[in-house]
């Protein structure tokens, strides 16, 4: 055994993990196989977490999850074949909703390509098959390529708009020794925050300041600069609204923010009819918006890290490339000194609350019971479920951003629990913020394997299951273009009995009134706790209600 692991003491996969540990990464998720064991080695000497969720989907979604709340990139390990393709949701997720994900696989040996000789995960060409969805996949041929491969990722996920990344290195490269110094693993230096032209920040600060009714729309981009966000808002006293990636980038409890409601008419409305309107780190796209496009009637200030989204979707009257936090700083250096009044948006909110309270009516008074009852500092995940995007997204009002996990874009179902796994893991063992996924039962399904996961990482998780029956809203969209609903109608399991059998404490919710007490109960209790809310629990059971918005459960 000392041979053998004095052979393997110092290969390409260790090279590549400890760069990446040099970086501040502190665990990766994945799941052991055949020929990625040589990345698996390392792990334990490097004080790195290894992750095993039970299907490589999750280990994305963990990852995802994870890097909300660290701010660095999540790291995935694949074996090949298979074990990539199951994590080809969530690199796909992660390229639409920009979040940082670095995936790390086998391949097949230098000079097998293409053979189609039926070796064990043969695959025709997987680096062509993770770019098709990716930033960028990478085929590398030696150690030092690998490792240049990871500083590539993270000089991306550090300047640019953070994607997904794939490297794949071929199981003879990945096995072999590295023969990479020491000096060129360690991490390379974080540049400085791209600031952008001074030219174009005074023409944008000169028009914010002629600006009778600023408005300012928070995208994914910008949530790393709240704070500068927040004190322009204040200096303009302008509105702040949200989509849902930059959900609480500025305080939802401040009197300026009208919450992460750009998806409402309401709200649209009072981004339109500004005469000067600053977007920050969003390409406004239509399932941001759930309308095909925002229609400014005043000028347009975008600021963007990427050049590409200057005039994406809507025109700017002057665009500047740039961090977001520095160009807010440069802003707010540029404008006038005396702050304005801030803006009554007393109206504004009760338009808001009037249309979210229109969509699915006993759908969002339950989502109204559980925002109550969570507590203020608790990181929610959720999947594309009508409790979540019709309902919770907009009547929970949190602090700081990345406190909802959540996938606007791609709308993926099986996404909620395993990014909760992700996010608790990146909280201290103690004191840290609670998190508690809020799933319907289809969502559920797509991923109820990772409770297993969470109880074997020992987590203090709550997973609330909202179960309207099976793809309640799927149901009422057939019926609505004159289908007999069929295959929306899905046989439950007994949810209660079903989280005890993976190690977790099932509860069920029998009325309204149940709701609070069981969740304040699981929170307190500890460990993976699963509250079950029926469809007759709370009001009116949502497949009732009209909806012809996107979701499935």
């Amino acid at each position: 055994m000392t041979d053998i692991a004095d052979q393997y003491s110092d290969t390409t996969g260790r090279a590549v993990l400890e760069t990446v540990r040099n970086y501040g990464v502190t665990a990766v998720f994945g799941i052991p196989g055949t020929h990625n064991l040589e990345l698996y080695r390392p792990l334990e000497g490097l004080g790195m977490r290894a992750v095993t969720n039970r299907h490589e989907q999750g280990s994305g979604y963990g990852a995802d999850g994870w890097a909300q709340q660290t701010g660095l990139p999540g790291v995935v390990i694949t074996t090949s074949g298979p074990g990539l393709q199951n994590a080809m949701s969530a690199i796909g997720t992660a390229f639409c909703e920009s979040r940082p994900l670095l995936v790390i696989s086998p391949g097949v040996a230098l000079g097998a390509e293409f053979r189609d000789v039926g070796t064990l995960h043969e695959t025709k060409d997987a680096t062509a098959m993770v770019g098709a969805i990716a930033e960028w996949s990478r085929r590398v041929t030696t150690a030092a390529d690998a490792v240049d491969a990871v500083h590539d990722a993270f000089a991306l996920f550090r300047t640019g708009r953070p994607r997904p990344v794939h490297i794949e290195i071929p199981l003879d490269v990945l096995e072999a020794p590295a023969d990479v110094p020491a000096a060129a693993r360690e991490a390379r230096p974080a540049p400085a925050p791209v600031r952008g032209d001074a030219a174009a920040v005074r023409d944008a600060a000169k028009l914010l300041t002629d600006a009778a009714r600023p408005v300012i729309v928070a995208g994914g981009g910008a949530t790393r600069a709240g704070r500068a966000i927040t004190a322009l808002a204040e200096r303009l006293g302008a509105p702040v609204v949200t989509t849902l990636n930059g959900k609480a980038t500025v305080d939802e409890h401040h009197p300026l923010s009208l919450g992460s409601s750009l998806r409402l008419e309401a709200a649209r409305r009072v981004a339109e009819d500004a005469d000067v309107l600053l977007v920050l780190g969003s390409k406004l796209g239509e399932a941001e918006l759930w309308a095909p496009r925002l229609d400014a009637r005043g000028a347009v200030v975008r600021v963007d890290i990427s050049a590409a989204q200057l005039h994406k979707n809507l025109d700017a009257s002057v665009g500047i490339v740039g961090d977001c936090t520095a160009v807010a700083e440069d802003l707010l250096a540029a404008l006038a000194d005396e702050p304005r009044a801030l803006r009554d948006v007393t109206a504004e909110r009760a338009a808001i609350a009037a249309e979210t309270a229109g969509i699915l009516p006993g759908t969002v008074a339950l989502a109204e019971t559980l925002a109550a009852a969570l507590p203020p500092d608790a990181i929610v995940s959720g999947d594309s479920s009508q409790i979540v995007y019709l309902a919770l997204a907009n009547v929970l009002r949190q602090s700081c951003p990345h406190s909802l996990l959540y996938t606007p874009t791609y709308a993926t179902l099986g996404y909620g629990l395993p990014a909760a796994i992700g996010a608790r893991i990146a909280q201290p063992a103690v004191g840290g913020r609670p998190v508690v996924a809020v799933v319907g039962d289809g969502a559920l399904m797509f991923c109820v394997n990772e409770l297993v996961t969470a109880v074997e990482q020992r987590l203090d998780l709550t997973v609330v299951c909202v179960d309207n029956g099976g793809y309640a809203e799927i149901k009422q969209n057939e019926v609505d273009r004159g289908i007999r609903p069929v295959g929306v109608d899905l046989v439950q399991p007994d949810w209660v009995a079903l989280a005890n059998a993976f190690g977790a404490t099932g509860r069920r919710a029998e009325t309204s009134d149940d709701i609070a007490a069981a969740l304040g109960e699981a929170l307190a209790a500890g460990g993976v706790q699963l509250v079950h809310i029926p469809q007759n629990a709370g009001a009116q059971h949502p497949s009732t209600e009209s909806s012809t918005l996107r979701g499935e459960s």
